[in-house]
């Protein structure tokens, strides 16, 4: 325990709380992050909020930042781009993380030597800390991406995450709301990025009214943004299951006029048979451009793992000197 407190301590930490309408509960996120881990700064991030957060945020004595584009996203990609730790840890400002458990996922980073730590939440009582919409949600989603990327994290969703300081250089943020946690993930997945998972207490918002995420819209929009990764990461895969669909599909359509054929000699349904080769003409075209577009994802995967290994032997240096 000594020699990690003493590790920590050298470090330079960030705790930073992205907030929109946060006031009821900021004042006692930002108490409780700093009694946990008091030698990190605590920043907050306010997004456009009109009510009392950035009072109250500055009267409980933490760092004040802006983001002026709405959106989770947006918040997230100033975070990386403007904080400069060799640990950022980012928690929501609702009271709904438990703030004991901070030093678990910075140690994670620190001394475990990973590049992003992810609080599994564990409701302390699912009833209130969870909408059953956003427990099936986050059970799909999770399972889509364990598909289609072969690994996954049992909580991809979890908005309480630690990061060194090569993630946050090397991440090209995209998204722009809710779906942030997913982008987060599947770049760590695509790059096989160190990463571990530690169990925290989760409970209900401090401030009465729910949470922020509605279920259907941001679960659309979720959806939507792993549709589209899975494309951009493995559109081999992506592609070649659409072929596979169309190709299904125009050999569906075609069998009767095989049938056909074969028993008078004559093609007898000459649309469907048209119709039939178009689609299979589609399939072939969809199988190509997976073709190619998989060059491309490997190009642009090894770009980013080029980013993610100089910014390594950038930091190292900077240590040595």
């Amino acid at each position: 325990m000594g020699e990690r407190s003493a590790s920590l301590s050298d470090a330079k930490i960030a705790v930073v709380l992205p907030c929109y309408n946060e006031a009821a509960a900021i004042a006692t996120v930002v108490a409780d992050f700093r009694q946990a881990l008091p030698m990190a700064r605590i920043i907050v991030f306010d997004n456009n909020s009109d009510d009392a957060t950035v009072a109250e945020a500055q009267r409980a004595g933490a760092e004040i930042r802006h983001e002026y584009q709405q959106g989770k996203g947006y918040v997230v990609r100033r975070i990386f781009a403007d904080i400069d730790a060799d640990c950022i840890l980012i928690a929501d400002g609702d009271g709904t993380y438990d703030a004991a458990d901070a030093g678990k996922l910075v140690d994670a980073v620190i001394n475990g030597h990973t590049d992003m730590a992810v609080g599994v939440r564990k409701p302390l009582d699912a009833k209130t800390a969870y909408r059953p919409g956003h427990v099936f949600g986050n059970m799909m989603l999770t399972a889509m991406v364990r598909f289609f990327f072969g690994r996954g994290f049992s909580d991809m969703l979890s908005g309480y995450r630690a990061f060194s300081r090569r993630f946050a250089q090397s991440f090209p943020i995209t998204s722009s709301g809710f779906e942030i946690e997913t982008e987060i993930t599947i770049h760590c997945l695509s790059l096989g990025l160190p990463a571990r998972e530690i169990i925290t207490s989760y409970g209900a918002r401090i401030e009465k009214g729910g949470s922020k995420l509605h279920t259907i819209r941001d679960g659309f929009r979720i959806l939507g943004t792993m549709l589209r990764l899975f494309k951009d990461y493995r559109p081999m895969l992506f592609f070649s299951l659409a072929a596979l669909m169309l190709a299904a599909s125009s050999l569906g359509i075609a069998l009767p006029v095989v049938t056909d054929y074969l028993a008078t000699g004559l093609v007898e349904r000459l649309p469907t048979a048209v119709l039939s080769v178009g689609i299979m003409l589609c399939a072939l075209l969809a199988f190509v451009c997976g073709l190619i577009l998989d060059s491309v994802a490997r190009q642009r995967l090894e770009a980013k793992k080029l980013a993610y290994l100089l910014s390594s032997r950038s930091n190292y240096n900077d240590q040595k000197r």
